[in-house]
């Protein structure tokens, strides 16, 4: 599966941990902006690189509960085959036959 940077870049900042969407963002570079990001995810769950899950609201705050998301085994294999084929193709051609 080829790979967006947008997706790379998400997929990283989720192996080994969860995040909410606006964090991403925020964690993004630049990349990724605040307008798009919810866009990106659903079709990143789509694809079954990643997954979300509700967290209930706190007791006493108001408001719609917030999502976080996680990186699956699929994105995290995805993510590596995507770099290994960028280093391969960063390579001097005489290193690579």
């Amino acid at each position: 599966m080829r790979l967006t940077e947008r997706e790379c870049n998400v997929i990283r900042q989720l192996i080994g941990r969860e995040k909410y969407g606006l964090d991403i963002v925020a964690n993004s570079e630049g990349i990724i902006k605040r307008n798009a990001v919810y866009v990106l995810l659903g079709r990143m769950e789509d694809k079954g690189l990643i997954e979300g899950r509700e967290e209930e609201t706190p007791h006493g705050k108001i408001g719609p509960p917030r999502r976080v998301y996680k990186v699956t085994g699929h994105g995290a294999r995805c993510l590596a085959a995507h770099e290994a084929g960028a280093a391969i193709m960063a390579m001097p051609l005489s290193e690579v036959t």
